[in-house]
């Protein structure tokens, strides 16, 4: 549905995006990620058809964002960081004048309102002014207004920014119900809101991409050990010396004690990249009478993942060749 080539922007000698390459497909949510000033802004408006690239190309439901900018404008529905909302207008008068505009036929009109109404969970405050409405409602009718004309492509950039936590929580699962529908990608900073929508993740960083793929495969590319959590009823008599002796660990963690607990423990068993250390784990610790209560495998967050690729040595170096774009140039 979405293919990015080699694209690059740039501002005389600044470069904002540097050889940037990704595909989303039909029906995917794709989490756009980077630290701000990364990219991602100005890789969204070039899909956009709102500026245009220095190099590269890209390709929006099979029409070339430079030989088809209004066929593939046709086909996006685009919510900018700051929505572009009239105040004075109701959520009904404005959402039929945005329908107008992108080409919406005149008899399908009240059907597409109804429909992204109902989608966007308006219909309570159709009839009110927008400029009277809260910050999660406006966010609400920017995504209306995105899809009203029922895009192939939504591209939202940081669409849950100055939300409170009630607001994430609705505008995610909003999101995350649009997938499969239409094809979605969703430039943000916030960590969580990737981890909750997407099903693919890039990262860029300093302009250039640094990893493009699953939450979980990304994990798996960064980890460097196994890691087990250990749960025991007996924490007082957990012995660290007959758990390291166990082949293939390499070292173990105590976790702070909590309270709540009541003499429970609980450590985090690291072990050899690739080696399945549960069967005599968790017979060890049976063995010893410490009480197993629980035992599970801890994959690597997707925090760690982005911190990993976006701030190791390897990753600053390959980004330097990048300068990065002051303040002012759109990232």
């Amino acid at each position: 549905m979405i293919e990015v080539v080699h694209l690059g922007k740039r501002y005389g000698e600044i470069v904002a995006i540097d050889d940037v390459n990704f595909s989303v497909a039909k029906g995917e949510i794709l989490a756009f990620l980077g630290p701000n000033g990364a990219g991602k802004t100005t890789t969204m408006r070039i899909l956009t058809c709102f500026m245009p690239a220095t190099s590269g190309t890209a390709k929006v439901a099979g029409f070339d964002i430079f030989e088809s900018p209004m066929e593939v404008k046709r086909r996006i529905g685009y919510l900018p960081d700051n929505p572009p909302l009239y105040p004075e207008m109701t959520v009904s008068e404005y959402l039929q004048f945005v329908a107008k505009i992108k080409g919406v036929a005149n008899q399908r009109v009240k059907a597409a309102l109804a429909s992204a109404l109902e989608k966007c969970n308006l219909g309570d405050v159709a009839r009110r002014l927008i400029g009277n409405l809260s910050r999660g409602y406006r966010q609400r009718v920017g995504l209306a207004q995105a899809m009203i004309h029922n895009p192939d492509v939504l591209i939202l950039d940081e669409p849950t920014v100055g939300l409170d936590p009630k607001q994430i929580i609705e505008i995610r699962e909003l999101i995350k119900g649009l997938g499969g529908e239409h094809t979605i990608v969703l430039s943000t900073h916030i960590l969580p809101e990737a981890t909750a929508v997407s099903q693919k993740v890039v990262i860029i960083n300093r302009g250039r991409i640094v990893a493009v793929d699953s939450q979980e495969r990304l994990s798996a590319q960064v980890r460097k050990s196994e890691k087990i959590s250990v749960r025991v009823r007996r924490g007082e008599a957990f012995d660290p010396e007959k758990i390291v002796s166990i082949e293939g660990v390499q070292q173990l963690l105590p976790q702070p004690a909590q309270p709540s607990m009541n003499g429970e423990g609980v450590f985090i068993v690291e072990s050899e990249l690739g080696r399945d250390i549960r069967e005599e784990l968790s017979k060890r610790v049976v063995e010893c009478g410490w009480g197993l209560l629980e035992m599970k495998p801890l994959a690597v967050s997707l925090e760690e993942v982005f911190l990993q690729l976006t701030t190791e040595e390897k990753g600053v170096e390959e980004a330097a060749a990048a300068p990065v774009a002051p303040g002012e140039v759109p990232a």
